[in-house]
């Protein structure tokens, strides 16, 4: 028997073999496989992110956002949000933090996902939506727009709940008249629809090398530090009220 027929013969055993464990997979396993993919529920939406797993009677806070809120770059427990629930149960507030942060996030998209995330109880809302829209050009009637609608659906599928609406400035590179007609647009919202407005959400942060990553956008560990005390002075005095 020759070199040629020798190796013909063992690549031949081991498809046989490969062959054979294919059958026996199939056989045992493949329908049960198939079966929890057909059945399995499609997502409606990236899963939010409970800053702690409070008691399911406490209130809720949830931080709507884009990358700013969802902690890019970061450890899940360094993110604002997790800062926030750490304050929390250091002073004895019932409160559950809820972080639906994404990055990435347009004001338009996420208007689309909103109506997922209203699915459980709130009872304050944290909106941080549109520096991602400055920073892309569009237009602020649609930055208005998209933010207007978020509002309407928080307030009408839980009216009681709290609104705060963080503000965004953008950098100037835009044109002083679109960099204007944007920043006028938190102001404005939380005005005509009575909501608290947190002026600046990365006042002390923006701009500031020693706060922020390499990327010059989004802060860094200390500089979200800054991030949480800017929303827990807005936070607080509303906590207090409660």
């Amino acid at each position: 028997m020759n070199l040629e027929m020798i190796t013909s013969l063992h690549y031949l055993r081991y498809f046989l073999s490969f062959l054979s464990l294919l059958l026996l997979f199939s056989a045992c396993g493949g329908n049960e496989t198939r079966q929890r993919i057909e059945t399995e529920e499609p997502s409606a939406g990236p899963p939010a992110r409970q800053a702690n797993p409070s008691s399911e009677s406490d209130k809720v806070i949830v931080f709507f956002g884009n990358s700013l809120t969802a902690g890019y770059g970061l450890e899940p427990e360094q993110s604002y949000p997790a800062l926030i629930q750490r304050r929390l149960d250091s002073l004895g507030y019932d409160y559950r933090v809820v972080n639906a942060g994404v990055s990435g996030e347009t004001s338009t998209g996420g208007d689309s996902r909103i109506d997922w995330v209203l699915n459980q109880p709130v009872d304050i809302f944290v909106l941080e939506l549109g520096g991602n829209d400055g920073l892309r050009g569009i237009p602020p009637v649609e930055t208005r727009k998209s933010l207007q609608s978020i509002i309407d659906k928080v307030q009408q599928k839980a009216p009681e709940a709290d609104i705060i609406l963080a503000g965004m400035q953008i950098p100037p590179n835009m044109g002083p008249e679109y960099t204007e007609e944007f920043r006028r647009i938190y102001p404005e919202l939380a005005e005509k629809n009575d909501i608290i407005l947190l002026p600046f959400l990365l006042k002390g942060v923006g701009g500031e090398p020693e706060f922020n990553q390499p990327d010059g956008i989004h802060p860094n560990e200390e500089g979200t530090k800054v991030v949480a005390e800017n929303v827990w002075k807005v936070l607080e005095s509303l906590l207090e009220k409660s």
